[in-house]
């Protein structure tokens, strides 16, 4: 039986950059998942009896949900669902059912890096029939509908079990509770030389993964250690919870720091990485370096033609307009595209589908191919260790050689968390505001050569993105760009990235922090960020 509900609407329901993301206490008022969920299907066209993919990354409240969104699809229309047994699907993991069964779109529940549990954070977002996040024209109707939703429909049936793979018919609709790990591994088998990779560790090839609780636990433990032979124990932390161990999966040198300190001991392995809460993201540390996400998608990209599913070499490169121009220099010397976009997987979305761009990444620890549409952490440790097993050399040789061949960049992200709303838009509105003055502004060494607010017009449908972030260019190649993050939950997160750019090989080995110094005091003085944040120093250096 179909029943429709009354309901009223929240006003708070503006999808950001990945979804809709609020505390769980927020999304377990009345109707409030309900009414978002609604507010999708009542965007969509032409999805009745067609297939939809949920699933999540098994924080807390993802099963309750899940059971909500599949008894709305068949009360909306939908002729099958697909579901992760137990609610889990990686984000990349999801991108790929959506495109290899041809679904309408799915449904992904998650908060991606945010940490999980009873009052911290939920999210739902919604991707397209290509598996890449709803572009901006369905998530600014999407928003537009939840202002004024009075209504949604839900089927009055029983839960599904969610914990065996099975197919049933529930209110003329198939569900089809699929294993979560099978079709993406079988992905990465077709795109990498498992065998060079088997070979490498039967050698004596140490390597350690954390899965940090989320949910790439089953995935790495399927495919290292069981398809790859990695030993018992090479991936930790591989149960998922629901409240991620209590700890922060976010794959950065803060939060993933016993890793890191492994990896810089005397009896490190050789190989360290780790992937986040939902798993799009991902860490690279070799025994004795951190690789910068920047730098890890510059070096993917030079040495993608090592794995089989990039034999025949690439289209182009995409990066978000705050990482660094290392993979610039990659595209300019093997004469491919790069394409600079704002931050966002969904913008890499027309590039991938047009052709135009095959490895994608952003500094925010993402990075990915056109094998799917999302970002993808377990894909770009594995094409590291396909480099590494044909390759033959370390971690940090391969890294040292590649900036002595293109140049070193430079790169720190700073992170304000949690500032104050309005002190933080109040920042950037003065910043915006003086612009048009800044050009000839010197600040110690440095004078500015360039300010503006970036613009991303899309080479593919023409649409344009204003306001994606303030850039400051200096002369000699130097930049500071600052924006505002659409991903967190309280406050807001300013976010202020410092680029050098560095040819010659003899100043590769300063320390990062130093090698910015000069542009990290002027990003201070440009934008006054004690004067408006009150704050000091950042929360987060990465």
């Amino acid at each position: 039986m179909i029943k429709t509900v009354s309901t009223t609407p929240y006003a708070d329901q503006k999808p950001g950059t990945s979804g809709l993301r609020k505390k769980v206490p927020e999304f377990q008022q009345p109707n409030y998942a309900e009414n978002f969920i609604q507010s999708i299907f009542d965007s969509l066209e032409g999805y009745q009896g067609k297939t939809l993919v949920i699933g999540g990354d098994g924080r807390y409240y993802n099963r309750e949900v899940i059971q909500k969104a599949i008894k709305m699809a068949a009360a909306n229309g939908f002729g099958k669902v697909m579901v992760g047994k137990g609610g889990i699907l990686s984000t990349p993991a999801a991108s790929n059912i959506i495109r290899k069964y041809k679904a309408f779109g799915g449904i992904i529940l998650s908060a991606s890096h945010n940490p999980g549990g009873p009052t911290e954070d939920f999210g739902i977002k919604y991707n397209i029939g290509n598996g890449g996040p709803a572009p901006e024209k369905i998530t600014d109707a999407i928003y537009e509908r939840s202002k004024v939703i009075d209504s949604y429909k839900i089927s009055d049936f029983p839960d599904i079990n969610l914990d065996r793979i099975a197919r049933e018919d529930v209110g003329g609709m198939i569900v089809s509770v699929i294993d979560p790990v099978e079709d993406y591994a079988a992905l990465m088998e077709e795109l990498f030389d498992f065998g060079a990779i088997r070979n490498l560790i039967s050698l004596g090839f140490r390597l350690n993964f954390d899965a940090m609780s989320a949910v790439t636990g089953p995935y790495a433990k399927e495919i290292f250690e069981i398809r790859l032979g990695a030993p018992d124990g090479s991936v930790r932390n591989f149960l998922p919870l629901p409240d991620f161990g209590g700890h922060h999966p976010d794959p950065n040198l803060v939060h993933c720091k016993e890793l890191y300190d492994e990896m810089m001991s005397d009896d490190a392995p050789d190989f360290g990485a780790a992937s986040d809460g939902d798993g799009d993201r991902n860490l690279i540390i070799g025994k004795g370096i951190y690789v910068t996400p920047s730098d890890s998608l510059a070096i993917l990209a030079a040495n993608a033609n090592l794995a089989p599913g990039y034999s025949h070499g690439i289209a182009g490169i995409a990066r978000s307009m705050p990482t660094s121009g290392a993979a610039d220099r990659v595209a300019e010397k093997r004469g491919v595209g790069i394409y600079e976009t704002p931050t966002g997987w969904k913008f890499f979305g027309n590039l991938l589908d047009a052709g135009m761009a095959t490895i994608c990444g952003e500094e925010s620890s993402g990075t990915g191919s056109n094998h799917v549409r999302e970002k993808d952490g377990l894909w770009a440790v594995l094409l590291w260790l396909n480099i590494l097993a044909v390759r033959g050399e370390s971690v940090i040789d391969i890294v040292t050689q590649h900036w002595a061949t293109y140049g070193r960049n430079y790169y720190s992200r700073h992170d304000y968390e949690g500032v104050d709303t309005n002190a933080a838009n109040g920042l950037i509105t003065a910043l915006r505001e003086k612009l048009p003055t800044l050009p000839g502004t010197k600040y110690g060494d440095l004078t500015v050569a360039a300010a503006d607010d970036f613009a991303y017009h899309d080479p593919v449908d023409k649409s344009v993105s204003q306001h994606q972030g303030i850039r400051i260019m200096f002369e000699g190649g130097s930049r500071v760009v600052f924006r505002l993050s659409g991903t967190g939950t309280t406050g807001a997160t300013l976010r202020v990235y410092i680029e050098r750019y560095e040819p010659d090989s003899t100043r590769h080995n300063i320390e990062t922090q130093e090698a910015l110094a000069d542009l990290i005091a002027a990003a201070q003085a440009v934008a006054d960020i004690k004067g408006h944040t009150g704050r000091d120093a950042p929360t987060v250096i990465t």
